[in-house]
Formats: C-alpha cells, structure tokens, sequence
C-alpha cells in the first residue's frame, strides 16, 4: 500500500531575512539622499559661477545687463586674450624680419665704429706654437697698431686672431698668448674653449657665438692662419649681399666620408651620412662668412648643435635644417689650384738680421679675395 505525500508547505520567511530589506532600503535611501545633496550643491555652485562671470563682464564692458551666455563669455575672454599674445607675437615676428633672430648683443661691449655697425667680424684660426703664421699674416694683409683701428673704424672690418685656453691653465702657452695680445691687441681669446686639434668644430662654433655677443657686424668670417685676404675685394663682394639676412658663403663643395680610422680626414660619424658615404653640400673650411642672424642662432643654440670632425662640416650641417641661403662663392674657391701654384715651400728667411720665420708651406690662392702669397708678401 503506497503513501501518497501532498505538496510541500512553503515555509514561512525568518526574522533575519525580514531585517534585511528594511535595512537595505534605508541604505539606498541615505544615498540617494546624498546623492541629491551633493548634486544640488555643484548645480548651486556652477550657477554661482555663472552669475559672477555675468557680472564680471558686466562691470569690464560698461553693460548694465548680459545678453550672452556663458560659454559666450568665456570665448570672449579666451579671444582677448589671444589677441594680446598675437598683438605680442606681431611684434616679435617684426623685429625678427629685420634681424633675423632675437640677439644677446650689448651695445657697449662693441667698441668699433662710434654707433655704426663693422662690416664682417673675421676669426683667423690659429693655436699655441703658430707665432710664424701670425707674424707672416701681420707682415702681409692685417694692419697693426694705429692701422688695425683705422682699418675697423673706416672700412668697418674687424679682424682677430681666435685661440682657446691651454688644458693647464696659466702655464706657459697661456702667458705666451696673453703677452703676444698686451702687444699687438688683435686676438680673440675663448676662454670657454680648450685648445686642441680635435676640437677645431668646437673652437669654430664658440667663435661665432662669442663674435656674435660681442660685435653688431653684418657678416661673421672664419679663415685659417695661412690664408691671405683682399680686405678690399671681400668687402665689395659683401655689399651685394645686405638684402639677405639669412645667409651662409662660401665655395660650396662635397666629398668623401672616410670610415678608415687611420685616414687622415677619418669620420667617426661616417655611419650617419648613408651608403654613398658622401657629405652635403657645405663651404670649404679655408674660409667661410655667415649673417649675423645665423651667428646668433649659433650663439642661442651652441650648446645643442652637433659637431663632426671637421669644422667646415659641422658648420655646413647646421645650415641644413635652416631658411639659409647658400651661396657658392667662386671667389673664396681655392680647390683648383694650379698645380705649379698650389704649395710654396718657405723655410727661414733671414733670421739672423731679426726678420719673422715664414710659415714653411703657405697656401697659394689665385682667386681675387684669397690673395697669393706673392702678392702679400715679399720675401
């Protein structure tokens, strides 16, 4: 005989769970209830914020009443202001037309000329133990004395001799200098700079920044200490060139990159200049002149710009990247010279009666600014 069972009773619910959902609904009601608060108060605060905004612009416009809405207003601001930064910006822009970029030049450190601007800075590279070459440039083209300030204050052209300081500082290369400067007074002295032959790139870009703090010239040049210069010839070369501001001359030239160690013009660098192991284009580093604009900007920004092995590189490879106008110079070419004309082997020349000691190779350059030493020299 089977027992049927009936349907199971529901049991009734137990006093912890009839707790629970009262709690749970006072639970979601405190927060809803700070939820409103906290919404209510940002709600009365942005209206605050608007009504103070009205009224600011109320006051600075002279309206008694505000017909714009806020986000107006503050497009309003926002274009004031802007107009302020453009006015400036105009103004900079100006300015920067007419000198290129925005220089570090004290007027009273530049003592050529009574207010009128030199011409051309030019920077003869010389070092410790060259004396013979800076004699044999003084017997040559550069005036001393009296006729080196006639030559800065009546054809605006100033010339100095750039040497570094020894990596011994004070010792005797240095008190070498300085008594050879007390003397003739033509030197340039980078006291920032250590003198070393590896670090000609360095010396060229401290060169220029220091040139260009110091002399309000027009043009900046760089010339090596066996390179003879038509001050004459350079000067009515550079007339031509006033309208451009931005400009870097030269006789513009390629080459090789030497990735052989041992080579005499090896490039650590070589990697960088692709496959074709070529450089660009760049002004051949016997003598080289640059705008005022691009000396400051190597002034502004000589503690950034790499440098290569070789200076006229280095210097070509900051004009890269810049509004610069090249200009391939035939007159500052001495790459082709004659081959009977290239090289004079000098040695002593009367030393016994007190006469200098020529350099024993001096470049010969048959082009009208870089003068043959024949010309400039008579030995």
């Amino acid at each position: 005989m089977q027992i049927r069972e009936g349907p199971a009773r529901r049991q009734a619910p137990s006093a912890a769970g009839a707790l629970r959902s009262p709690m749970s609904a006072m639970m979601l009601a405190m927060f809803a209830t700070m939820a409103s608060f906290y919404v209510a108060g940002r709600l009365w605060q942005d209206a605050q914020n608007r009504v103070y905004l009205i009224k600011e612009l109320d006051r600075r416009t002279g309206q008694g009443q505000s017909a714009i809405s806020v986000d107006d207003t503050l497009k309003v601001v926002a274009c004031r202001q802007q107009g302020k930064r453009l006015a400036s910006l105009e103004m900079e822009l100006a300015a920067a037309k007419h000198e290129g970029f925005v220089g570090k030049y004290n007027p009273e450190t530049n003592g050529t000329r009574s207010g009128k601007k030199p011409l051309i800075v030019i920077g003869i590279m010389t070092s410790f133990g060259r004396k013979n070459y800076r004699d044999a440039v003084r017997k040559s083209w550069l005036p001393t004395g009296s006729m080196l300030k006639k030559l800065e204050e009546e054809k605006g052209i100033v010339v100095r001799f750039v040497v570094g300081r020894s990596a011994n500082r004070g010792d005797t290369f240095d008190r070498e200098i300085d008594d050879e400067n007390r003397s003739t007074k033509d030197f340039l002295i980078l006291d920032d700079h250590t003198e070393s032959d590896e670090e000609l790139p360095k010396k060229t870009k401290s060169f220029f920044a220091n040139a260009a703090d110091t002399f309000d010239a027009a043009f900046y040049a760089k010339v090596n200490d066996d390179i003879y210069i038509n001050v004459d010839t350079l000067s009515a070369m550079l007339e031509t060139h006033w309208d451009k501001p931005r400009i870097y001359i030269g006789c513009m030239k390629s080459g090789e990159v030497f990735s052989d160690s041992t080579h005499k013009w090896y490039e650590p660098d070589w990697w960088k200049f692709g496959d074709g192991k070529s450089y660009f284009r760049h002004a051949s580093g016997e003598m080289f002149v640059i705008s005022r604009a691009v000396a400051q900007f190597i002034s502004i920004n000589k503690s950034v710009l790499r440098t290569y092995a070789h200076d006229d590189v280095s210097v070509g490879s900051w004009m890269i990247g810049l509004a610069v106008k090249h200009v391939n110079e035939a007159k500052l070419c001495c790459s082709s010279w004659p081959s009977d004309t290239a090289i004079v082997g000098v040695t002593e020349i009367n030393s016994n009666s007190g006469n200098y000691f020529a350099p024993e190779y001096i470049h010969v350059c048959v082009m009208p600014v870089l003068r043959p030493v024949a010309m400039a020299v008579n030995f």
